[in-house]
Protein backbone atom coordinates (compact mmCIF):
# COMPACT_ATOMS: atom_id res chain seq x y z
CA UNK A 1 0.00 0.00 0.00
CA UNK A 2 1.34 3.52 -1.12
CA UNK A 3 1.48 6.27 1.80
CA UNK A 4 1.89 8.67 -1.41
CA UNK A 5 -1.48 10.77 -1.50
CA UNK A 6 -2.67 12.46 -4.56
CA UNK A 7 -2.93 16.41 -4.73
CA UNK A 8 -6.56 17.80 -4.25
CA UNK A 9 -7.40 20.06 -7.24
CA UNK A 10 -8.21 23.30 -5.79
CA UNK A 11 -8.73 24.83 -9.55
CA UNK A 12 -11.65 25.00 -11.46
CA UNK A 13 -12.73 26.59 -14.81
CA UNK A 14 -12.05 29.41 -15.80
CA UNK A 15 -8.78 29.67 -13.73
CA UNK A 16 -5.32 31.16 -14.92
CA UNK A 17 -2.85 29.06 -13.89
CA UNK A 18 0.79 28.85 -13.60
CA UNK A 19 1.40 25.62 -15.72
CA UNK A 20 4.43 23.58 -16.97
CA UNK A 21 2.77 23.64 -21.11
CA UNK A 22 4.49 21.63 -23.61
CA UNK A 23 6.90 23.34 -25.81
CA UNK A 24 6.25 23.26 -29.19
CA UNK A 25 8.66 20.44 -29.84
CA UNK A 26 6.47 18.47 -26.81
CA UNK A 27 9.89 17.62 -25.44
CA UNK A 28 10.12 20.46 -23.19
CA UNK A 29 7.87 22.52 -20.65
CA UNK A 30 7.90 26.14 -20.33
CA UNK A 31 6.02 27.81 -17.28
CA UNK A 32 3.29 30.00 -18.48
CA UNK A 33 -0.08 30.58 -17.56
CA UNK A 34 -2.94 28.51 -18.87
CA UNK A 35 -6.48 28.99 -19.00
CA UNK A 36 -8.20 25.22 -17.50
CA UNK A 37 -11.20 25.01 -20.15
CA UNK A 38 -11.78 21.18 -19.30
CA UNK A 39 -15.08 20.54 -17.60
CA UNK A 40 -15.45 20.39 -13.74
CA UNK A 41 -17.53 17.11 -14.24
CA UNK A 42 -15.84 15.72 -16.86
CA UNK A 43 -14.54 12.65 -14.64
CA UNK A 44 -12.39 10.63 -16.57
CA UNK A 45 -10.34 8.99 -13.49
CA UNK A 46 -6.83 10.73 -14.77
CA UNK A 47 -4.82 13.33 -12.90
CA UNK A 48 -5.14 15.67 -15.68
CA UNK A 49 -6.53 18.71 -16.77
CA UNK A 50 -6.93 20.25 -21.10
CA UNK A 51 -5.26 24.01 -20.76
CA UNK A 52 -5.47 27.01 -23.28
CA UNK A 53 -2.03 28.32 -23.38
CA UNK A 54 -2.01 32.55 -23.11
CA UNK A 55 0.81 34.43 -24.59
CA UNK A 56 1.39 37.89 -24.00
CA UNK A 57 2.71 38.85 -27.99
CA UNK A 58 -1.33 40.46 -27.98
CA UNK A 59 -0.25 40.87 -31.92
CA UNK A 60 -2.10 37.20 -32.38
CA UNK A 61 -5.18 38.19 -30.95
CA UNK A 62 -6.82 38.85 -34.01
CA UNK A 63 -8.57 35.85 -34.60
CA UNK A 64 -11.76 34.18 -33.92
CA UNK A 65 -10.41 30.92 -32.04
CA UNK A 66 -8.18 33.47 -29.91
CA UNK A 67 -9.30 36.31 -26.84
CA UNK A 68 -7.63 39.04 -26.03
CA UNK A 69 -7.19 39.85 -21.93
CA UNK A 70 -6.43 43.17 -21.26
CA UNK A 71 -5.30 44.56 -17.58
CA UNK A 72 -6.70 47.95 -17.98
CA UNK A 73 -10.31 46.15 -18.19
CA UNK A 74 -12.40 44.66 -15.44
CA UNK A 75 -12.04 41.11 -16.59
CA UNK A 76 -8.10 41.88 -17.11
CA UNK A 77 -7.85 42.95 -13.53
CA UNK A 78 -9.07 39.69 -11.91
CA UNK A 79 -7.03 37.40 -14.09
CA UNK A 80 -3.65 37.47 -12.06
CA UNK A 81 -1.87 38.57 -15.22
CA UNK A 82 1.11 40.51 -15.39
CA UNK A 83 0.61 41.93 -19.28
CA UNK A 84 -1.91 42.12 -21.86
CA UNK A 85 -2.31 38.26 -23.31
CA UNK A 86 -4.12 36.55 -25.39
CA UNK A 87 -6.08 33.13 -24.47
CA UNK A 88 -5.37 30.84 -28.14
CA UNK A 89 -8.03 28.32 -27.76
CA UNK A 90 -6.49 26.74 -30.90
CA UNK A 91 -3.26 26.04 -28.61
CA UNK A 92 -4.97 23.35 -26.22
CA UNK A 93 -3.01 20.21 -24.46
CA UNK A 94 -3.72 17.98 -21.60
CA UNK A 95 -1.46 18.49 -18.50
CA UNK A 96 -0.92 15.90 -15.55
CA UNK A 97 -1.87 18.19 -12.65
CA UNK A 98 1.17 18.05 -10.55
CA UNK A 99 2.10 20.26 -13.95
CA UNK A 100 -0.08 23.22 -12.47
CA UNK A 101 1.88 25.68 -9.95
CA UNK A 102 -0.99 27.66 -8.81
CA UNK A 103 -3.93 29.70 -9.45
CA UNK A 104 -3.09 33.42 -10.01
CA UNK A 105 -6.92 34.43 -11.29
CA UNK A 106 -9.97 33.63 -13.13
CA UNK A 107 -11.98 35.61 -15.94
CA UNK A 108 -15.49 34.83 -17.59
CA UNK A 109 -15.72 32.07 -20.29
CA UNK A 110 -18.37 33.40 -22.73
CA UNK A 111 -15.58 34.91 -25.03
CA UNK A 112 -13.39 31.71 -24.23
CA UNK A 113 -16.88 29.28 -24.68
CA UNK A 114 -17.25 31.31 -28.33
CA UNK A 115 -13.61 30.87 -29.18
CA UNK A 116 -13.66 26.97 -28.09
CA UNK A 117 -16.79 26.50 -30.54
CA UNK A 118 -14.59 28.25 -33.57
CA UNK A 119 -12.14 26.11 -32.25
CA UNK A 120 -13.42 22.79 -32.31
CA UNK A 121 -16.32 23.78 -35.02
CA UNK A 122 -18.96 23.28 -32.68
Amino acid sequence: MTTMMRKKRNYKRCDIVLVRFPDSNLLSTTARPGLIVQAETLQTGLPQVIVAMLTSKIFRGNHPSRVPILLSTLEGKQSGLLRNSVVMTDNLATVAESAIDRVIGSIPMTKIDAALRHTLNL
